[in-house]
């Protein structure tokens, strides 16, 4: 699919700030969806009863895993659906899985707890495939970064939020709840479990509403249904030359630099509650770390909105983004306690303008492939399935050598040769074209 600039959907998209305000929430539904995996990973050991941080790192997995099945179903689906329907079927889907939640904790089985994380995934890879490029395409291309980087601030929120509010419901009193589960009868033991894993039902059940809700919200909306047949003639006459998805190598490049980049950006936001617990911090403390995180994010969107393009082009961006990741990535490792921690956050100051540089250059000059080169990218955030659980499997190795406060730090070495590929993104990579 291609997205022509003189085509008059488009101009009507670019002119109403209706599209962006519409775009704008379905980012803010993508944070606080996504963020609340920071808080679930470590409220679902203690109410699961999980063996292993690496075990409760599989929340990540099995939420992320869902793009990489799913992205170029949906890519399938919104060819039959339209943008619009499809972006409403997405929000249905993700409702069914947060209805999910109830019988999950109902019964505090991980497995089920897992399908619905997984099903909540399937919908937002059919949602982001979709609202990924409106957000790419409202305006001229060179400042496509500052647009998403306004979507990634309501992502942001969205997620500072999410963690704030199940944080507590969730964790609350969650040290004093493990220290007394170790005394505790078998009976009563389950009994503070049950208690602990129906915290999550009554938010779930709202969540489930919201996003039906917003569902009938979006199809009634102005939002403009872009379709295949606005390619302008230029990119038909550049497609008739035979080209095929595979000619694009700035997007096989692209989807390559985004598998890492979500990965890093997952380790850094979900991995730092259990990492602050892990060298001594107290849960009730370490619960507000990703927060932490999220509010660097923010920071980095609002410095993307203010620089790019007019004193830094994306480009220039993820390239002092990437540097900054490796040097974050060092001082975390070399440092300790509460500083450790800061610099493992600052790292969401590295990430955030990645995403917003990424996208748009994976996909500049695809012409009519541009929706599947979506779907590619989407399927590319299962790097956040991925990379947090090799951090964990590697932070259990590196243990038996070092113990597990300072395995959990030296982990985290993974991330410097990822940051230093989407450094070379950022310079190289993009231009290479075919």
């Amino acid at each position: 699919m291609a997205f022509d600039p003189h085509s008059t959907k488009t101009q009507s998209a670019e002119k109403g700030l209706k599209p962006i305000i519409i775009i704008g929430i379905l980012f803010f539904v993508f944070g606080f969806i996504t963020w609340v995996n920071g808080t679930l990973i470590p409220y679902l050991k203690i109410a699961c009863e999980l063996k292993s941080d690496t075990e409760s790192y599989l929340v990540a997995t099995a939420f992320f895993i869902a793009y990489t099945v799913m992205a170029l179903p949906s890519s399938y689906v919104l060819n039959k659906t339209g943008y619009k329907k499809g972006m409403a079927l997405g929000l249905l889907i993700m409702a069914v899985g947060a209805v999910i939640f109830v019988p999950a904790a109902q019964a505090r089985s991980f497995n089920m707890f897992l399908s619905g994380l997984f099903i909540i995934g399937t919908g937002l890879a059919l949602l982001q495939t979709a609202s990924n490029p409106y957000a790419a395409i409202l305006g001229p291309p060179e400042s496509a970064a500052k647009r998403i980087s306004i979507m990634g601030i309501c992502n942001k929120i969205a997620g500072i939020l999410a963690g704030l509010i199940f944080g507590y419901i969730a964790l609350k009193d969650s040290d004093n709840i493990e220290q007394r589960l170790a005394g505790m009868t078998a009976q009563a033991r389950s009994a503070a479990l049950d208690e602990l894993a129906s915290r999550v039902i009554v938010p779930y059940m709202v969540i489930a509403v919201a996003l039906v809700l917003l569902a009938i919200a979006v199809l009634r909306s102005s939002l403009p249904d872009i379709r295949d047949e606005e390619a302008g003639e230029e990119l038909l006459d550049e497609n008739r030359a035979g080209k095929t998805i595979f000619s694009f190598s700035n997007l096989w490049l692209g989807v390559l630099a985004l598998f890492l980049y979500v990965g890093v950006e997952v380790m850094a936001g979900d991995t730092i509650i259990s990492y602050g617990k892990a060298i001594g911090i107290p849960l009730s403390t370490a619960r507000f770390f990703t927060q932490g995180t999220l509010a660097f994010m923010l920071l980095g969107y609002i410095i993307g909105i203010v620089c790019i393009p007019k004193y830094v082009s994306q480009q220039k961006a993820l390239q002092i983004c990437a540097l900054s990741g490796v040097l974050f990535t060092i001082c975390t490792i070399y440092t300790s306690g509460y500083v450790s921690v800061f610099f493992l956050a600052l790292l969401g100051l590295s990430n955030s303008l990645m995403w917003p540089a990424i996208f748009p250059l994976a996909i500049k000059g695809l012409g009519r492939f541009t929706k599947t080169g979506s779907a590619l990218l989407v399927m590319a955030i299962a790097g956040g399935a991925v990379l947090p659980l090799l951090y964990g499997s590697f932070s259990q190795y590196l243990s038996l050598h070092f113990g597990p406060a300072v395995a959990v730090s030296k982990a985290y070495w993974i991330m410097v040769p990822c940051y230093l590929y989407i450094w070379y993104f950022g310079v190289k990579g993009h231009l290479i074209k075919h």
